[in-house]
C-alpha cells in the first residue's frame, strides 16, 4: 500500500464505522448515503486486503485487523485536525465538547470548580461528565467517546498520558451536635465504638482503607451503612449519629459538620488526569487540560 493511494475519506469512513458499528449510523454521521459508505468500505477493503467488517444481526462487527487499525487511524485523524486548526487558540471563540470521566468524589472535588472556572473563559465549550466506572477507559478514549478521565494511579492504563493533580488525605466527620463533637480529638477506642458509614463505589462493601489500617493495629470498627456516594454519606452524617472518614477536599464548606483528625494513619490517594494520544496534540483539548490542572493547584 502506497501513501498516494490513501484517501482521507477512507479513514474517516473507517473511523465512523468503528464507532457506530452500523453502516446506516455511519452514513448519517458522515452525511452520506448508505451506498456511498458501502462503496468507500469496499475501496478500503481492497486497499488493506482484509474484510475489516462482517455483517451481524445488529450491524457490523470489526475483524481482528480492523481492531489493530483503530488507534493508528484515530491518531492520524486527530493529528490532521490539529494541523488544520488555527495555531492561536481563542477560548472565548471555541465551540466543542469535552467529555470527562469522574467518580462521585472527583465530580465534587475537581469537576465542579473546573466548570466554574471554565464558563467565564470559554462559554462555547460544553462539558459532558460520565461515570468513571462504566466501561474500559482506554477503549472509550480510543473510540473518541471520552477525552479525559480523573483517576488514581492504580486505575490508570499505562499507555495513557497522565499528570498528577494533587494528593488527598482523609479526615473524620460527624454532625455538629454529635455526642462526641465537643472533643478536640477522638481516641482510637472511642472511634472504634462509634457507628460508621462508608462509600462503596462497587456497591455493598463494608470495608475500605480505614479498615485495612485498623486491621494492621489489631483493631476493627463497626461499619453499619454502605452507600455509593460521598454526597449521600455526608448528608447521612449530618442527620444521624454516624461518623465517617472522607477526603478532605470534599469539606470546603463543612456546614453542619465537625471535622476531626483520625486517631490513626489512613493512607490517602493521588488524583491524576489521564488522556489518550488521540487528543494529546489537540490545541483546544490541551488548553482545557491546562485549565483543569491550574484549578486543582489553586485549591490546594
Amino acid at each position: 500500500m502506497q501513501l498516494r493511494n490513501v484517501d482521507l475519506n477512507l479513514l474517516k469512513a473507517f473511523d465512523a464505522l468503528m464507532d457506530e458499528r452500523s453502516v446506516t449510523k455511519a452514513a448519517a454521521r458522515l452525511a452520506l448515503t448508505q451506498p456511498a459508505v458501502s462503496g468507500t468500505l469496499n475501496r478500503l477493503r481492497d486497499l488493506i486486503g482484509d474484510p475489516l467488517f462482517v455483517r451481524s444481526q445488529r450491524g457490523v462487527v470489526p475483524t481482528a485487523r480492523a481492531l489493530e487499525l483503530v488507534a493508528p487511524v484515530k491518531q492520524i485523524l486527530a493529528s490532521i485536525e490539529a494541523v488544520l486548526r488555527p495555531v492561536d487558540f481563542e477560548p472565548g471563540e471555541a465551540a466543542f465538547t469535552v467529555s470527562v470521566a469522574a467518580t462521585d468524589y472527583a465530580l465534587r472535588a475537581v469537576v465542579m470548580p473546573f466548570i466554574t472556572a471554565l464558563r467565564p473563559l470559554a462559554p462555547g465549550i460544553k462539558v459532558a461528565v460520565v461515570q468513571a466506572g462504566t466501561g474500559a477507559i482506554h477503549q472509550r478514549m480510543e473510540r473518541g467517546q471520552l477525552d479525559m478521565a480523573l483517576l488514581t494511579p492504580e486505575m490508570t492504563p499505562p499507555d495513557l498520558h497522565s499528570q498528577a493533580l494533587f494528593d488527598e488525605r482523609y479526615v473524620c466527620v460527624l454532625r455538629e451536635d454529635h455526642p462526641v463533637a465537643g472533643k478536640r480529638k477522638l481516641s482510637l477506642d472511642r472511634f472504634c465504638e462509634l457507628d460508621h458509614g462508608i462509600v462503596s463505589l462497587d456497591g455493598g462493601g463494608f470495608s475500605g482503607a480505614t479498615d485495612e489500617a485498623l486491621k494492621r493495629l489489631g483493631r476493627e470498627r463497626r461499619v453499619v451503612v454502605s452507600v455509593p456516594s460521598f454526597v449521600m454519606l455526608l448528608d447521612l452524617v449530618r442527620s444521624s449519629d454516624l461518623v465517617a472518614l472522607v477526603p478532605k477536599r470534599l469539606l470546603k464548606e463543612p456546614t453542619g459538620l465537625r471535622v476531626l483528625e483520625p486517631p490513626l494513619d489512613v493512607p490517602g490517594f493521588t488524583k491524576l488526569l489521564a488522556w489518550h494520544a488521540r487528543t494529546h496534540e489537540d490545541v483546544g483539548q490541551r488548553w482545557v487540560r491546562e485549565l483543569l490542572v491550574r484549578v486543582c493547584a489553586a485549591k490546594r
